[in-house]
């Protein structure tokens, strides 16, 4: 997850270091809980941090730095888990389940760096911990897809919240997602309402078409400020309904529970590599999304010219 919300994230720093990074740190901690896991006499902890993944002069930039505020003032953040040596002492019995532990671990970790860098952290709201919907697209899909959930851009300094965005290699994917009570069927209508039938009753609902045209025409103004040319398309998606619709909407996969195992299967089988020019679509979406954010207290003393590596505490 690149971006969650107007909240601060650390790939708005560097759109082509940390994703890479992201992925790197995912396997060698999977690898070593996996060898942890079959091995469990070794005893070896599978802590990992971004300081032992970064270059040793960096590494000792921030030691350093790290140091100095720990003789002159004595901080720590508080607001980290301490680690303990035995933390992986009761890991599942099942390989299946040792994914679902590894990658529910994994999610905290996501979530930090989506909210927070080194020297500032965002408020989040808890909710975001427990919704589904943002566990699915970071649990499900492969990590080649960066995704933007619900980012809040900056135009004119004004906030204009979008859509979900999935970055692949190999283009930008907006999703609108509409999910109601098993059963109920939805009816694509016009440009402005859609109809929702549940035991014999209908309600309208505003057109998922009307934000979806709304978030490609934001995401096109910035990619042609940038000269950068990289498909969009557009999609309703429900995953518990049938969608009933004469003709399908222009530019706009109408995807419904019938179809939806085949849109799955397509994403999950997408092997492609990060690729240049996804990066360099994220990068400049970065640039005009909205952070809000505060300073982290132990940020407050004035360490001069030192340069700070960002890497995970």
């Amino acid at each position: 997850m690149i971006k969650l919300q107007d909240y601060l994230s650390r790939y708005e720093w560097d759109a082509y270091r940390y994703p890479t990074q992201y992925i790197r740190l995912k396997k060698d901690n999977w690898n070593k809980l996996y060898s942890i896991w079959e091995n469990p006499e070794n005893g070896e902890s599978i802590t990992e941090t971004d300081e032992a993944a970064q270059p040793r002069d960096e590494r000792s930039s921030f030691s350093k730095l790290k140091a100095k505020f720990k003789r002159g003032n004595d901080l720590v953040d508080e607001k980290e888990p301490k680690q303990e040596s035995n933390q992986y002492a009761d890991l599942p019995e099942s390989e299946e389940e040792l994914k679902h532990y590894f990658l529910d671990k994994l999610f905290q970790f996501q979530m930090k760096w989506a909210t927070s860098t080194v020297t500032h952290t965002s408020i989040v709201d808890r909710g975001y911990y427990q919704d589904p919907l943002l566990r699915y697209l970071l649990q499900r899909f492969p990590d080649t897809y960066l995704v933007m959930y619900f980012p809040v851009f900056e135009i004119r300094k004004a906030p204009v919240e979008t859509e979900i965005i999935l970055v692949s290699p190999i283009g930008i994917e907006i999703i609108y997602f509409v999910e109601k009570k098993s059963g109920a069927v939805i009816m694509a209508g016009d440009e402005r309402t859609w109809l929702v039938e549940e035991e014999k009753k209908q309600t309208k609902i505003l057109s998922p078409l009307i934000a979806l045209k709304r978030t490609e025409k934001l995401i096109r103004s910035i990619l042609q400020t940038y000269s950068i040319n990289f498909p969009i398309e557009k999609t309703v998606l429900s995953r518990t309904n049938s969608i009933v619709f004469a003709t399908e909407p222009y530019q706009t996969k109408l995807v419904d529970q019938s179809k939806y195992p085949d849109w799955f299967q397509e994403k999950r089988l997408l092997t492609s590599p990060l690729k240049s020019a996804q990066l360099k679509v994220i990068e400049a979406l970065l640039k005009h999304c909205k952070s809000s954010s505060i300073r982290r207290p132990e940020w407050e003393v004035d360490t001069g010219p030192t340069t700070i590596v960002d890497m995970e505490e």
